[in-house]
């Protein structure tokens, strides 16, 4: 876990260094605030124009496919936090490992989820079938 936030850090500073070559060679005069504000903006509307086309999509087969896609993606971010806390704290051990089972824990509980959805739900068919043959029948 440590050796995957060293690369990540690693590679977000290349692209800090990068960035900031680009625009003192292009001579734009901002200062790192305003550096800031531009890269973490237009990322913030690429990844938004991204998603909403990704939900949108998505959305025409079920909102529960859109709720999933969130609560996977926030659960993400709390266990990489939990992770990250746990280094800075020194209380427990930060491990991949971890963040790999608390997700796997999430789409097994969830699988249990939807295998009862859909007894329930085939099991309503299968009355709302018989209800109307009985009506048809009268």
């Amino acid at each position: 876990m440590a050796e995957l936030l060293s690369i990540i850090a690693y590679v977000i500073n290349g692209l800090h260094d990068w960035i900031s070559a680009a625009v003192k060679l292009l001579k734009f005069d901002v200062d790192d605030k305003g550096l800031h504000f531009w890269v973490i903006g237009v990322t913030g509307m690429v990844i938004f124009l991204l998603a909403d086309a990704f939900f949108k999509k998505v959305a025409r087969w079920s909102i529960s496919v859109v709720s999933f896609v969130y609560t996977l993606t926030v659960l993400i971010v709390i266990v990489f936090g939990l992770e990250i806390e746990q280094k800075i704290t020194g209380r427990g051990v930060m491990e991949f490992k971890d963040v790999v089972y608390g997700l796997w824990g999430f789409i097994a509980i969830f699988s249990v989820y939807l295998f009862i959805r859909l007894v329930v739900c085939l099991f309503s068919k299968l009355i709302s079938k018989k209800s109307q043959r009985r009506y048809e029948k009268q």
